[in-house]
């Protein structure tokens, strides 16, 4: 019927969902989760989350909504993440698995490449932003298992700057690339897993608020605040839409990049 959510239950996950682009993500998909569904969102703000939490299971009827607050960026966080997918995940009878990997940073873009000495602050970005993007992925994929007649939709959060260098983004950039290949090998090694790489666009969100004025290059910070002046960034419900009807078309091709314009 009109409306209503074609998965029926399913398991759903979401990192750096208590605000930005993947706050507006899961209040759309909360609603069209089948009864019997679970919503697992993850984040590092306990009291943006629960507040959040509760916003949802006002909204929908027969969603169990779980929440995790941790820093991924750490062993301890990633750990307690890692624990409570494998305790929630097998637990849900669900026809369908839907990750969504969302959760990054901008690192510090008033460095240069050449002000980048120092290992363990790279380390550090690497590991909130790739590291346990992989983890969490492949703990998700073992914990829910194949399950004759289910599905698994892996979608990384990924960014023009995946594919396209910008200056002083050395560490979102290639943090971003990362994450597009790595992704791009799982659709290669498990092709029942349908995995999507999502460029939503330039947000409306506090990343762009700190691309437009923490940048170290003059150009590149005119760049970000003209897109703000000129009203191209996008609001992040707009982008979050475009990202559910891929998954409800399910056309795309696993592993692709595909970005918010080509829609």
């Amino acid at each position: 019927e009109p409306g209503s959510w074609r998965w029926g239950t399913t398991a759903c996950v979401v990192t750096g969902a208590s605000r930005g682009f993947g706050r507006s993500l899961v209040r759309l998909l909360a609603p069209q989760l089948g009864p019997g569904s679970v919503l697992l969102l993850l984040a590092r703000s306990a009291t943006q989350l629960a507040e959040l939490a509760d916003e949802l299971r006002e909204g929908a009827t027969g969603l169990r909504v779980e929440c995790v607050a941790a820093d991924l960026g750490c062993e301890e966080g990633l750990r307690r993440t890692a624990a409570a997918l494998r305790e929630v995940l097998p637990a849900v009878p669900a026809g369908r698995l839907l990750l969504v990997n969302n959760a990054g940073s901008l690192g510090d873009i008033s460095k240069s490449f050449l002000d980048l000495t120092n290992p363990d602050e790279i380390n550090s970005y690497f590991a909130f932003n790739v590291t346990s993007a992989l983890c969490l992925t492949s703990t998700a994929l073992h914990a829910f298992g194949k399950r004759p007649g289910s599905s698994r939709m892996v979608v990384n959060i990924s960014s023009l700057c995946a594919v396209k260098p910008f200056k002083n983004w050395t560490l979102y950039c290639s943090g971003k690339a990362s994450r597009n290949m790595m992704f791009q090998v799982l659709a290669l090694e498990e092709p029942d897993v349908r995995v999507l790489n999502y460029a939503p666009g330039p947000l409306d969100t506090d990343m762009q608020l700190l691309a437009r004025t923490k940048t170290g290059d003059a150009e590149m910070r005119q760049y970000f605040q003209s897109l703000q002046e000129s009203g191209q960034l996008i609001d992040c419900t707009v982008s979050a839409q475009k990202l559910v009807k891929l998954l409800e078309e399910d056309t795309f091709c696993s592993g692709a990049h595909v970005d918010f314009y080509d829609i």
